[in-house]
């Protein structure tokens, strides 16, 4: 079942939320996340954002990542930065919801908590942080941290070293 929910909020802070819900491995409640969503926004920074989040499986985030990057099998995050001026927060992120709830087991968090740090880690890829060296990891890993705590979130859990995911 595909479930849409969009927000936008404040005169001075803008955000069009766009969550869709396109898999059925796990129940999202897409409300909290479009809150979430927004919450992080702000921590970022961002006044005014257009942002499409959809939740997909594992199939579907793999078609995608073999699509637009050629690397094959499914990943966590896919961001697609669609901004068409400077300063502009404008894109879609997908996250794959069965890539959540296998790694919070193994984390021993929530899977939904799992999900929302998929999606922060997207908004920061569109806000311009990049992970692609030690260093940049260890900074996306900080504001991570910062943005999730900002939102209402807990911290996310210590996870094992793995290469960069993957921006577009």
């Amino acid at each position: 079942m595909d479930t849409i929910d969009r927000c936008g909020r404040g005169d001075d802070v803008v955000f069009d939320v766009e969550i869709a819900n396109r898999q059925q491995v796990m129940r999202v409640d897409t409300a909290w996340l479009r809150r979430v969503t927004s919450r992080a926004l702000a921590a970022i920074g961002e006044p005014r954002a257009t942002i499409a989040v959809a939740v997909v499986d594992d199939r579907r985030i793999a078609a995608l990542h073999v699509r637009w990057l050629g690397i094959p099998g499914p990943t966590d995050v896919l961001t697609f930065d669609l901004a068409t001026a400077p300063g502009e927060l404008t894109g879609d992120i997908a996250v794959s919801a069965e890539t959540a709830r296998r790694t919070a087991r193994s984390l021993g968090w929530q899977a939904r908590y799992e999900l929302a740090y998929y999606v922060v880690h997207g908004l920061l890829h569109l806000a311009g942080e990049r992970d692609g060296t030690p260093g940049e990891r260890r900074r996306m890993r900080r504001r991570e941290r910062v943005v999730m705590v900002s939102a209402g979130l807990p911290v996310p859990p210590c996870r094992p070293r793995s290469p960069a995911r993957h921006a577009r």
